[in-house]
């Protein structure tokens, strides 16, 4: 069995969207540095950062990092389900899956914590440093956006391991209405994402409707 330590509206559901669409056996474990009452501890006796997600693999061997546990899934199930099976686009689709976090969770980090980024601390600076983050961000989702299309899916004819992240982390910092305006195509296939019978229940837990 895997297990997953994540919480609610973090970037452990899109390993969770994973195993659900691979069969894997798995538990998962609330745990989270900004909730003290949840299982942080238990958390870091596997991984010391307190990240998540973190998997903890059937052999016990531990894995982090929300690309490399969906690139690891991907690898070691059925070809097509959460990485395509042909290789020239496997090889775009684990591109895609690097370059979220490289240039997209990046932003999102230094939104969070702004005052890691500058040696002002006053609110001005800050809100500066906000700002320009996320115009960062935003124009990031749109190279993305333009770079990688999809086929009705960005994995194929379902979603995949890269639809389940990119529609995960473009829910933070203002994204999604900033892809609606200016890449509505690009939006369109987030929502198809979200409505997915595959996933569509992992995504109602974690981001209620209203």
């Amino acid at each position: 069995m895997y297990t997953l330590y994540g919480f609610k509206g973090s970037g452990s559901a899109s390993v969770e969207m994973a195993l659900r669409v691979i069969g894997a056996d798995f538990r998962i474990v609330n745990a989270a540095t900004w909730e003290p009452s949840s299982a942080i501890e238990e958390l870091r006796t596997v991984n010391p950062l307190g990240q998540i997600p973190t998997l903890v693999l059937p052999d016990g061997s531990v894995m982090s990092e929300s690309a490399a546990i969906l690139i690891h899934l991907g690898l070691a199930s059925e070809p097509g389900l959460l990485l395509p099976a042909n290789d020239a686009a496997r090889a775009q689709a684990i591109r895609g899956l690097v370059y979220i976090p490289a240039n997209c969770y990046s932003c999102i980090t230094i939104l969070d914590y702004p005052e890691r980024f500058t040696t002002e601390k006053d609110k001005e600076a800050l809100d500066s440093v906000r700002a320009g983050t996320r115009e960062r961000l935003h124009k990031h989702w749109d190279i993305f956006a333009d770079t990688f299309k999809p086929s009705p899916f960005l994995n194929g004819a379902a979603p995949g391991a890269l639809d389940f992240f990119a529609a995960v982390v473009s829910k933070w910092a203002g994204s999604r209405p900033h892809l609606k305006e200016h890449r509505p195509g690009f939006f369109d296939l987030l929502e198809r994402i979200e409505a997915h019978p595959s996933v569509a229940d992992v995504f109602n837990a974690h981001w209620e409707k209203k």
